[in-house]
């Protein structure tokens, strides 16, 4: 029976593939911002799965909706229907105004289903003359792992060894409006950008680039397609990083706490035009959709209104962001943030201080080699946000 920290990762090293660099603690449990490791030692989590736990780990509300529902039905596929999709619709709809959804389970199989309507409306509503059709992405972007996602990457080690790649892509600057107004031809069917870059480092555009794409693609009859699947559901203290810029974007993208950290939930929300290009048999997922899926999605999401989480986010980043820039140390080279979504940036690798961080009871994870990125969950408190900053100090100084 496995029962030390070195049996399970020596487990883990010799069966589990090595695309992962996982620090070494072995996780057991979870609630709130804590999480323990198997020895008994708590950890406050400032990672929060890559945002897919906004709303804390085990949530009791999304706990019961998950079991309710496990308990009642789970999955139909989509060869049926159920009770829950049409509430989720409905819930999605009123919060965002969008006229139609498409549910899917990863953020990635969201991206790839906003990539295809694109594609199709760019032929069908958009006259593209057919396999013509251009998508504009950002350098250091990243909207996921599969062959056509990383084949809009501008990321070597994303893309090493995974050729031949997807045509249609065309990358320019993060940014920057005029060389998006630039890059737009007959051709370009949409224009795929996050609103803040966020494996890139938590990297914040200009004041005014969202809006004036906005205006750019509206101009040139090209779709704006948002990836919140990060930023989104109150990660930078609006519900979507876009609202910053009262931004209405033609597509928009969402996933991670969606499922509240339960399970994989993902969407896509347009317009009719947009995502009515589709019929029976285009597209489709074997558990996108699924009841127990949708059940967690709406109460995720109503403890997000319910909660207030996204304004607890602007409260309570911009004072962890005030904290952070306060420590005096040699080795940072710069603090950026919104919310409580913080990029810290080091003028060494950030490998060794996140593995300090970890032995004094802190979870962060490194990006870029050089970037600490600080995402707690959204429940956090003042005095667990100092209690992290006791920590970051002394080993900023170190």
């Amino acid at each position: 029976m496995l029962q030390q920290t070195t049996d399970f990762i020596a487990l883990e090293e010799a069966y589990g593939a090595h695309n992962y660099h996982p620090l070494d603690l072995v996780l057991t449990r979870g609630e709130g911002v804590w999480v323990y490791d198997i020895d008994g030692k708590r950890y406050l989590d400032c990672l929060a799965a890559y945002s897919a736990v906004n709303q804390g780990h085990c949530h009791p509300r999304i706990l019961r909706a998950c079991v309710d529902q496990a308990e009642r039905l789970t999955i139909t596929s989509r060869a049926f229907r159920n009770d829950q999709l049409p509430q989720l619709y409905q819930v999605l709809h009123d919060l965002t105004g969008m006229e139609m959804i498409l549910m899917m389970n990863s953020g990635a199989e969201a991206v790839e289903t906003a990539l295809k309507a694109a594609r199709k409306w760019g032929y069908q509503k958009k006259g593209i003359p057919a396999g013509r059709a251009e998508i504009i992405v950002c350098a250091n972007n990243f909207h996921g792992r599969t062959i056509s996602i990383v084949s809009a990457s501008s990321d070597e080690q994303y893309r090493d060894g995974f050729g031949p790649f997807t045509p249609g892509f065309v990358t320019i600057p993060f940014g920057d409006a005029k060389a998006l107004a630039a890059a737009i031809t007959p051709n370009t069917c949409a224009f795929l950008v996050e609103p803040i870059q966020g494996e890139a480092g938590v990297v914040i555009p200009p004041e005014g680039f969202l809006r004036e794409a906005a205006r750019i693609c509206r101009e040139q009859n090209v779709l704006l397609m948002t990836d919140e699947i990060q930023s989104g559901l109150g990660r930078t203290g609006r519900l979507f990083a876009g609202d910053h810029e009262e931004v209405t974007p033609d597509v928009l993208i969402i996933g991670k706490a969606l499922g509240g950290g339960f399970y994989p939930v993902s969407a896509v929300l347009s317009s009719r035009e947009v995502l009515g290009v589709f019929r029976p048999g285009d597209h489709g997922s074997t558990f996108g959709g699924n009841p127990l899926a949708c059940a967690i999605a709406r109460e995720a999401l109503g403890v997000i209104v319910d909660e207030h989480l996204a304004e607890r986010s602007a409260e309570l980043g911009a004072y962890f962001l005030d904290r952070i820039r306060r420590i005096k140390s040699p080795v940072v080279k710069e603090v950026r943030g919104r919310g409580l979504w913080i990029g810290l940036e080091l003028d060494r690798p950030a490998r060794p201080y996140c593995e300090a961080l970890k032995e004094r009871g802190v979870l962060c994870k490194e990006t870029h080699e050089r970037v600490i990125r600080f995402a707690p969950p959204l429940v956090i408190t003042r005095e667990e946000i100092d209690w992290v900053i006791e920590r970051l100090q002394p080993v900023l100084a170190a």
